[in-house]
């Protein structure tokens, strides 16, 4: 409903979170492609709309991205979302992008020695705000 409320009306600060969870589950569905399109969508209409869901829409889109595009490039996303959650002060969702980062991270064989020092910074913010 969100989208077609999108559509009929305009996009709001929302719209990404409907087209990002509507690609997702496209995707599981079994239709990548589409459910790709809509993921893209999604994260170009933050610029436009605003970037305060930012934190949720990466860490959904990445987890579509990593079927079609190499997983390193995940890794920055969820950068990205991390950031951008902490800034809005979304601890949940910035928790969530690390989590994937770190599971990201260890599918790309990273050095677990790196992994175990983004685990250490998010356990120490988990514990912050618990």
């Amino acid at each position: 409903q969100i989208i077609e409320l999108s559509l009929s009306k305009g996009m709001s600060p929302m719209s990404p979170i409907g087209f990002v969870y509507f690609g997702s589950f496209i995707s599981k569905r079994g239709d990548l492609s589409s459910g790709y399109r809509y993921v893209k969508l999604a994260l170009s209409l933050l610029d436009k709309v605003g970037k305060e869901s930012a934190g949720e829409v990466i860490s959904i889109a990445t987890q579509v991205k990593i079927f079609v595009e190499p997983i390193q490039a995940a890794l920055e996303h969820h950068n990205d979302g991390y950031a951008a959650s902490m800034v809005t002060g979304d601890v949940f969702n910035a928790l969530l992008n690390t989590i994937l980062k770190n599971a990201c991270k260890y599918v790309a064989g990273v050095k677990l020695q790196t992994m175990r020092e983004e685990h250490d910074k998010f356990e120490r913010l988990a514990k912050e705000n618990n």
